[in-house]
């Protein structure tokens, strides 16, 4: 995953082997509006997020909450308004090559369970990107159709009929005979 997000904050599985690691990191202004370019928002004027690295397996479980300000473009008014947005996330990950890792097997039917934990992210290295979940997860709490508190859809009014033809109906009259 590293890489891939606006915000990279890398974390070596090697120093959560002996024991969880809390981290509380604050993306800067120069960040955010790389966040905010790569999430179509205006801006985000503030993201922070207090997570705990717990070994797992061989890998690691993430456990956090994030709190945002972003501002967004109204769906129905296009008008910029900010809004507070919070969170909390639980992920787990395993380093490349790990025998925990799900296994890829395309001869069986694959069953979903929608109550069931999500299946572990395998690292391409040992390195997890904290920034790079905080990104993925405030993506999860973005409304995808934001409304400012107030605006209202009012639908255009109609004048006279949509058909269009209407308009042939009307050059048909002018061209009848007297």
């Amino acid at each position: 995953m590293i890489g891939e997000s606006p915000w990279s904050v890398p974390l070596r599985l090697s120093e959560v082997a002996r024991g969880p690691v809390r981290k509380k990191i604050e993306a800067d202004e120069k960040t955010r509006a790389a966040i905010a370019r790569h999430l179509d928002l205006v801006s985000i004027e503030a993201l922070s997020a207090d997570v705990t690295i717990r070994p797992w397996l061989d890998g690691a479980e993430l456990e956090g909450w994030l709190n945002a300000d972003v501002t967004y473009t109204c769906s129905v008014s296009a008008e910029p308004f900010t809004d507070k947005l919070s969170g909390d996330f639980t992920l787990r990950v395993l380093p490349a090559g790990s025998e925990n890792a799900p296994q890829a097997d395309t001869a069986e039917e694959l069953e979903l369970d929608p109550e069931a934990d999500d299946p572990p992210d395998v690292l391409e290295g040992d390195t997890l990107d904290l920034g790079g979940y905080v990104v993925e997860h405030l993506s999860l709490e973005l409304d995808p159709f934001p409304r400012k508190p107030g605006a209202t859809f009012e639908p255009p009014v109609e004048t006279g009929s949509l058909s269009p033809f209407a308009a042939l109906r009307v050059l048909k009259k002018d061209d009848a005979p007297e």
